[in-house]
């Protein structure tokens, strides 16, 4: 089954002639076909009920077709829904869409006007085909000016993110007649040029020019033979939408370059675990080059907080791309990096004035502890230059972010023997939702009594633990936390790139606590995961000790400056990132996302093999009792229409804060069909055990 949304560069191009011509071509070529108008407008009222008159011209032609929703106004379909007291949403329609595609041969979906034509105060056509992604027929009518409304629309739908299947040329108007009676030579070079102009310009993009329907001075929409003369016209697009699709042997084949040449995180170069080669995203759900549709349970890795295809973060990388995409950070600075420093100094905990942007989070993890390190060097005490961190910490890949990790049960233990030997400490016992016992703080106190006159500072991720097993922990540590550095001279770092933009609830987890610490570095969300993008951000006290050292102590400089520093795509995305956060009711959402997720995985609890279910904001834990085979559960969660990747004992979601009821229902549900099933088979699930369940 195939399907293509057919749409015009403007209202009157000819979409209805154009449908109406294919599903007669289709059924000359003995192609099943079927037509489908989501949204009809003009609509004559009948004893049968509403009579959508595109519906009525598909029959004429001998096509079959249906009208989804039906209006009798003719005017736009959100003025039309608005008359009559309904209100149409993308999310509904395209839900109706899906449902109508027929099981066999090409469903023809046939817009309302332009890209751009409204269905709602918020949403247009163009969303509708986006939410669908099926591949595009533009309808262009061959007048004046269509050059310009054919190139911006094939751009509109390439921006976002659509394929345009073909063209089609429509001269919907009868030629011109002078006073004499004569067709003028101009509109005749006109019209002959645009045809010649937008087939190369559409090859230039890839988009064939299927047709060139000429003015049919005696076409009679009732006539048999006329629809025959257009489908003729129509033969070549209906063969080409008709056609087999290449993605299936294409994607095949990427997938096999991909086993043989790419080296994935944490896997085999020789024996990889199995990949899927997603093909798009929107909103809170991938999709897979073979169609599969997932939600995302995973917010790729934390970062898209506003889900795929934000239409701010995509218009501000846009804008940005063709204005300035890259330019070094050193002796110059642009606007995105000033903007996004004002907008963060106005989020960030209070005392955070100075702020070094980075590359990613490794990265700004690496930043802050060699601001920590020049810190003292510049106040004369360069003997305090190691550093404290709690067990089952993570902090990044990179060389000195991994002497942070947990050298045992962290992912890096290979590397110890190279790393610098950082001091650690057994993480804290005192849960996030129950009492604080202050004993829990005693290993932390007593280490930093020990090792202060060493200590250049302490780095802990605020309250949640995140690759190290996502543990939660109570805030009132990070308050004692921030006394004892202050009494012994140990700065205190913040590593909330996976905590911070109100994944926990709050704004940043160390907002918990009410703390402020000397060093933070944030990154992951910062751009809602458009871009790689972090920065840290230190104190007046930090930047001035660094700032007013003498030449013998570093010369007032920081000894850092990658190549893409403040890279302004990056930045302006964060721009728009924290905008879209700061203008929506984000802390209402993640609180609703933490209830749905408690109800949801509640259940857990009495299955075996599992050791602890636990919820903080917008993330949702099932420990288990043993490790996981992460090829088998992945296997399993697809099934079941949820992309989750479990690590270590840990099956985990943390879902974009756009997503719905029902996709958390479906998320919480594979997860608990995920456990039973494991429980009844030594600890793995299996595909064919309560997936149809999810």
């Amino acid at each position: 089954m195939r399907a293509f949304f057919v749409t015009g560069t403007d209202t009157d191009a000819g979409k209805t002639t154009v449908t109406a011509g294919l599903l007669r071509a289709f059924a000359k070529a003995r192609v099943p076909a079927f037509a489908v108008k989501p949204v009809q407008t003009g609509c004559r009222e009948t004893k049968d009920g509403p009579e959508a008159p595109d519906v009525v011209c598909w029959k004429k032609a001998g096509g079959e077709g249906r009208a989804l929703f039906c209006f009798r106004t003719p005017v736009s379909p959100h003025l039309a829904a608005q008359i009559e007291g309904a209100r149409l949403d993308v999310s509904s329609l395209a839900e109706a869409c899906r449902e109508a595609v027929a099981e066999e041969g090409v469903t023809l979906f046939e817009g309302a006007g332009g890209l751009y034509v409204p269905l709602n105060e918020d949403e247009n056509m163009l969303d509708l085909m986006r939410e669908l992604r099926f591949p595009v027929l533009l309808v262009v009518a061959n007048r004046l000016g269509c050059l310009n409304h054919a190139l911006l629309s094939l751009e509109a739908l390439e921006m976002a993110g659509l394929r345009a299947a073909g063209m089609v040329l429509c001269r919907v108007a009868p030629p011109a007649h002078t006073d004499a009676g004569t067709r003028p030579e101009a509109e005749e070079l006109i019209l002959g040029d645009n045809a010649g102009r937008l087939a190369e310009e559409g090859a230039k993009r890839g988009v064939p020019l299927l047709a060139d329907i000429p003015y049919e001075e005696h076409f009679s929409s009732s006539d048999g033979r006329c629809w025959d003369v257009m489908a003729a016209r129509l033969e070549k697009a209906a063969a080409v939408l008709a056609a087999s699709p290449e993605e299936d042997e294409g994607a095949k084949e990427r997938l096999a370059f991909d086993r043989a040449h790419l080296w994935h995180p944490y896997t085999s170069a020789l024996q990889p675990l199995p990949v899927r080669e997603a093909a798009g995203a929107l909103g809170a759900r991938l999709f897979l080059s073979d169609g599969t549709s997932l939600v995302d349970g995973m917010s790729s890795w934390w970062c898209r907080v506003h889900g795929y295809g934000n239409p701010r973060l995509v218009r501000a990388l846009q804008r940005q791309a063709a204005r300035l995409s890259h330019v070094m950070f050193g002796g110059l600075t642009h606007a995105p990096a000033v903007e996004l420093c004002r907008r963060l100094l106005k989020l960030l905990p209070a005392g955070l004035e100075h702020i070094f942007p980075a590359d990613s989070g490794s990265v700004a993890v690496e930043v802050s502890m060699k601001m920590a390190l020049q810190y003292w060097q510049s106040a004369g005490r360069g003997e305090k230059c190691r550093f404290v961190a709690l067990r089952g910490a993570y902090h990044g890949d990179t060389l000195g972010a991994m002497s942070l990790c947990d050298p045992v049960t962290g992912m890096h233990a290979l590397f110890s023997g190279v790393l610098t030997k950082q001091i650690f400490v057994e993480r804290p016992a005192c849960r996030f939702d129950a009492p604080y016992r202050e004993e829990s703080f005693a290993p932390m106190e007593e280490t930093l009594r020990a090792h202060a006159g060493e200590t250049a500072a302490v780095v802990v991720e605020p309250v949640v633990q995140g690759a190290g097993g996502m543990w939660f922990y109570h805030p009132a540590y990070l308050r004692r936390l921030r006394a004892l550095c202050d009494e012994l001279g140990v700065l205190f770092i913040a590593d909330e790139i996976a905590t911070g933009f109100g994944r926990t609830g709050k704004m940043f987890a160390c907002d918990f606590a009410g703390v402020t610490p000397d060093i933070m570095c944030v990154g992951k969300a910062l751009t809602g995961g458009m871009m790689t993008l972090s920065a840290v951000a230190a104190t007046k006290k930090v930047a001035s000790v660094i700032s007013g050292a003498d030449a013998a102590h570093g010369g007032g400089a920081f000894m850092h400056g990658p190549t893409f520093m403040g890279n302004p795509l990056a930045c302006a995305v964060a721009c728009a990132s924290l905008d879209e956060l700061c203008a929506s009711p984000w802390q209402e959402k993640v609180e609703h996302i933490r209830q749905k997720l408690e109800a949801g995985l509640a259940p857990c609890r009495a299955v075996p093999g599992v050791a602890d279910v636990r919820v903080l904001g917008a993330i949702g834990v099932v420990e288990m009792e043993k490790g996981v085979d992460v090829e088998a559960w992945q296997d399993f969660f697809v099934a079941c229409g949820v992309w989750i990747r479990p690590f270590g004992r840990t099956v985990y979601v943390m879902p974009p804060f756009i997503v719905s009821d029902e996709e958390l229902e479906t998320l919480s549900q594979a997860m608990l069909a995920a456990v039973r099933s494991a429980a009844k088979h030594g600890g793995t699930p299996f595909v064919d055990e309560g997936v149809f369940s999810c």
